[in-house]
C-alpha cells in the first residue's frame, strides 16, 4: 500500500520581471519574502510555496516543455478564500491591484473577483455569497 497523500507543495510560476512580480506580492498581498536569490523568490500561502522564477531560468526546470510566452493567453487561475470579498477588493485596489473582474455572485453560489500579478498570472478572491 503507497503512502501517497497528495498536498500541494509549491507552484512555481515565471516571470519575465522578477523584480516588479515580487513587489506585487510584496505591496498587494503583503507578503513577506521567505527566501530570495538573484533569479526567484519564494512566498508562503499557508503551507504552499509561491516561486517565482526568472523566465531565463524556466527551461532548464521544465525541459522538453516549451515555456509559454504572456500573450498566449490564461490556461489556470488561483483562488484565496476570503470571509468579504468587497472588503479584500478594496484592500487590494488601493495597494493598486486592479480588478478584471468582479466582485460578482456567481450561479454556483460564491462571491468572486480576478486580478492578475504583473506576469499575468490570475488570482481569484473568493468566498461563499
Amino acid at each position: 500500500m503507497s503512502d501517497f497523500q497528495p498536498r500541494l507543495g509549491a507552484v512555481t510560476l515565471f516571470a519575465e520581471d522578477l523584480a516588479t512580480t515580487k513587489a506585487f506580492y510584496t505591496e498587494i498581498f503583503g507578503l513577506p519574502v521567505t527566501w530570495e536569490d538573484d533569479v526567484s523568490v519564494v512566498f508562503l500561502f499557508g503551507e504552499t510555496m509561491v516561486n517565482l522564477l526568472q523566465v531565463s531560468e524556466a527551461p532548464g526546470l521544465i525541459a522538453p516543455v516549451a515555456v509559454a510566452s504572456p500573450d498566449a493567453g490564461a490556461r489556470f487561475q488561483f483562488t484565496i478564500h476570503v470571509t468579504d470579498v468587497d472588503a479584500t477588493c478594496a484592500e487590494l485596489t488601493g495597494r493598486g491591484a486592479k480588478l478584471l473582474n468582479g466582485p460578482m455572485d456567481r450561479p454556483w453560489g460564491i462571491r468572486t473577483a480576478l486580478i492578475a500579478d504583473p506576469a499575468g498570472h490570475l488570482w481569484e478572491i473568493a468566498t461563499k455569497a
